[in-house]
């Protein structure tokens, strides 16, 4: 059976990428033109068809999509495993209202994928903590978050 693919975000997807996330990012590496994956968390869909996500503006993952603007984010969301892929741009060198140096960056899509594995389901999604100040964090997230809803 072929795993489902659409041209943009359904619904559940949409709705989920409204708040911070775990989500992992494939870039083509600028230096070695090999495959190079970060996790990141600052990303919000702006609508079914954009996902924006924040980066620390020195990030890698910077100067590989200046080089190669290609991109597939990995999301573990709705009981599934998808693979959004399109292109990159770099919308904001600075993203306003926030006191780091974070880049917006804007992801095109082109393609979302259901990839996950044959009669299977995920039954628990990844969980992290900020191994910070707790508050501190919380500030911070809650300005990128409202930094890239207003971009």
């Amino acid at each position: 059976m072929a795993n489902q693919v659409e041209p943009k975000l359904i619904k559940p997807l949409v709705d989920i990428l409204q708040k911070e996330r775990f989500v992992t990012l494939a870039t083509v590496d600028h230096e070695t033109g090999g495959p190079n994956v970060s996790a990141i968390s600052w990303v919000f869909a702006k609508d079914e068809e954009t996902i924006y996500f924040a980066i620390d503006k020195r990030s890698r993952i910077i100067e590989n999509i200046k080089t190669n603007n290609k991109v597939v984010m990995n999301l573990i969301a709705n009981e599934s495993t998808y693979s959004i892929s399109g292109t990159a741009s770099i919308k904001q060198e600075k993203l306003e209202g926030v006191p780091l140096k974070l880049a917006l960056v804007e992801i095109h899509i082109n393609e979302v994928r259901d990839v996950m594995f044959y009669g299977s389901k995920i039954v628990a999604e990844p969980q992290y903590d900020k191994t910070y100040d707790k508050d501190a964090a919380a500030r911070l997230d809650k300005q990128v978050m409202e930094a890239m809803k207003k971009a």
